[in-house]
């Protein structure tokens, strides 16, 4: 069951009875497309410089994401060409934020497009080349594609750790050209080393409405905000254990449990140990 709910910056998304979460943050969903998703994958600069761009959006949910990207070029490049592959598990989400009038905080044109992308699963016309392809990421995902922007946007690590493994995102990283960005919400250890072992550069994206940055990842470092201290010692501890898929098909239970019993197992510093030392940093800070 999909419930609308307000963001602070004026736009509405769902919430998820199933996975017990929004699907953007409550600060603000269009905000978050923009600045989390689109800002840090530089599209405004290569709409600038390319008559044409490739974007993966794992997880299209409401199509938020690709309709911000959509803006964003077009109103710096008119005349630029964009491809879009869509994954979604759901269908019906689409199309329920269309119906809902949702997607009204997008252009009429934009809005009619994405409208015949979620009844059609295509587009193709002299401007926009699209696909929506249903099922879960891990099968429909096309291992030819090549892409400038990837947006990695499922629910979180412990909702949906199988879209979080080091096998799955080693696949984005395939699909990343060698200029090319993937960003995500997420600054989750677990997520971060996971680009890096699928032999990415890492970064950190501007805090957007809430506490925490995002992540960007690229075959080369250039462009991207490296992170702060607390962030690499964040990764030296047990939370930094990546979620691992072997065949690409196993079930949430499973990848948990195979994570977990790494974990057990691991010298890793304790992540508890972590927080008490940042926390007393900057306590330490804060009465200088």
């Amino acid at each position: 069951m999909l419930i609308i709910q307000p963001t602070i910056d004026g736009s509405f998304t769902f919430y998820s009875n199933e996975f017990e979460q929004a699907f953007h943050s409550l600060s603000g969903a269009k905000e978050e497309s923009q600045k989390k998703f689109v800002e840090p994958c530089l599209l405004v600069e290569k709409a600038a410089k390319n008559s044409s761009l490739h974007i993966l959006d794992i997880c299209y949910g409401l199509g938020y994401n690709s309709a911000a990207a959509l803006e964003a070029i077009w109103k710096v490049n008119p005349q630029c060409h964009v491809s879009i592959v869509a994954l979604e598990l759901d269908e019906t989400v689409a199309k329920e934020a269309l119906k809902q009038g949702l997607m009204e905080i997008w252009t009429e044109t934009i809005v009619d497009l994405l409208a015949q992308l979620a009844e059609d699963k295509v587009v193709d016309n002299d401007y926009l080349k699209a696909k929506l392809l249903i099922g879960d990421a891990r099968a429909t995902l096309p291992r030819d594609y090549r892409a400038d922007a990837i947006f990695l946007d499922p629910f979180s690590p412990t909702k949906c750790p199988q879209l979080w493994t080091v096998e799955f995102i080693s696949l984005l990283a395939k699909c990343l050209k060698s200029d090319g960005l993937l960003v995500t919400y997420s600054c989750a250890a677990s997520v971060r080393v996971a680009m890096l072992e699928a032999g990415l550069k890492i970064g950190a994206t501007p805090n957007v409405g809430r506490r925490s940055p995002g992540s960007v990842a690229g075959h080369k470092e250039v462009g991207l905000l490296s992170l702060s201290q607390q962030e690499k010692e964040h990764l030296l501890t047990k939370a930094a254990i990546a979620y691992r898929d072997p065949n690409l098909q196993d079930s949430k239970e499973v990848i948990e449990q195979r994570r977990q019993q790494e974990q057990q197992n691991s010298n890793l510093e304790p992540t508890s140990h972590w927080k008490k030392r940042w926390i007393a940093t900057k306590g330490l800070k804060s009465k200088e």
